[in-house]
């Protein structure tokens, strides 16, 4: 799932409190490093430091297989291309999301069946059940904000109807659900690192990770125009490599994404002790693994929250105001009715919340939203 930068996202100049902060930092020297390693060595797409990324990226994610691709879009809808899923088949997915989870769907021809969401704002397993019918082919959800969906019931869903589980995993870098972690639970998990997520690069990139090495094996060739050598090509792949600078620089920065968990998970708590008794109800955290991508909250007035925020400095942003289904490209999709995340739409927004962030800014955005007063 990706997700575009907003302008205020990178104006290092804006008063108050950004909403996120790309500037380099306890990273650089090694990010630098890696950029002018990656220039001496004249070697730009498919070499040694795809290879080197992939091998580590896999064991941070605790899977056998790690395959880089272009986009976190390009990730999911090879996952779906590798395992056969086209026209005619349906993939149950949520309503609440970047409209890229749904759209690689129809990349590969299927069908995407939006079902409503639980209050961690991920899929509903009972609404998945329900959903269920001869055409579907996979369940693909999204661990929204960084939090896990309900992958055990989700799964013993798929087990019953034999279904593939496909994770987007593109907000969930190092998230674990039941200490599992993402992206090993179901048959594959698609990743972005694009530069907002936990673990981004400087620019686009994705990948997958999988224990299946014969899907890790067709998804490396699809990702590169389905050759199985220089030449010959046996499937009808696409071309979507990540560059060796782009892997090289998240080496670099993947031996930091701990600390920076660990420093999101810290940053989350205090806003949730911080807003206790507001006007705001946070998104409840029901998996200890959140990597809190973002904090998001419920406001029964966002736009007047917002500008009372804005007064004061301080920036937020809505992730995301339209259901997947309300979008027009998804207009002839016929989606069920999905009430909560509708409701969901017109109230979430997201608090400033990223590694460098200080404390004492969390406490300065908690204590301005105690001074909202919502219109009655």
């Amino acid at each position: 799932m990706t997700q575009t930068i907003e302008s205020s996202e990178h104006d290092s100049t804006a008063p108050g409190v950004p909403f996120a902060s790309l500037a380099l930092g306890e990273d650089s020297a090694a990010v630098r490093a890696a950029i002018d390693r990656v220039i001496a060595s004249g070697w730009f797409v498919l070499g040694p430091e795809v290879e080197a990324f992939e091998a580590e990226f896999a064991l941070a994610c605790g899977a056998e297989h790690a395959v880089s691709v272009a986009n976190g879009t390009d990730a999911i809808a090879l996952i779906l291309k590798a395992l056969g899923i086209g026209p005619g088949d349906e993939v149950i997915t949520t309503p609440i999301s970047a409209a890229f989870t749904a759209l690689a769907v129809l990349m590969v021809g299927a069908r995407p069946v939006f079902v409503d969401v639980d209050d961690r704002l991920t899929l509903d397993p009972a609404a998945v059940a329900a959903a269920v019918n001869s055409r579907t082919r996979a369940i693909l959800p999204v661990h929204l904000y960084g939090q896990p969906a309900a992958m055990a019931a989700i799964e013993e869903i798929a087990s019953r109807h034999h279904l593939a589980v496909i994770e987007d995993c593109c907000q969930a870098h190092l998230a674990t659900s039941g200490g599992r972690p993402v992206g090993t639970i179901g048959v594959a998990g698609a990743f972005s690192f694009y530069p907002t997520k936990n673990l981004g690069a400087l620019g686009d990139g994705g990948a997958i990770v999988t224990r299946d090495r014969a899907l890790a094996d067709r998804v490396r060739r699809l990702r590169n125009g389905g050759q199985s050598e220089r030449y010959c090509h046996v499937d009808a792949g696409v071309n979507s490599r990540l560059d060796e600078l782009q892997a090289a620089i998240l080496r670099a920065r993947l031996s930091h994404l701990p600390s920076w968990t660990a420093r999101r998970r810290a940053l989350a708590a205090l806003y949730r002790s911080s807003l206790t008794g507001s006007s705001v109800t946070p998104v409840p955290e029901r998996d200890a693994g959140h990597v809190y991508h973002l904090f998001v909250v419920q406001a029964d007035d966002r736009p007047a929250l917002q500008r009372h925020l804005r007064a004061r400095g301080i920036e937020t942003l809505v992730h995301y105001p339209i259901p997947i289904p309300r979008q027009p490209v998804f207009a002839s999709e016929h989606a069920a009715p999905c009430p909560r995340a509708d409701a969901a739409c017109d109230r979430v927004l997201s608090l400033p919340l990223h590694p460098s962030l200080a404390e004492a800014d969390v406490r300065r955005v908690s204590a301005a939203i105690a001074d909202f007063r919502p219109q009655s």
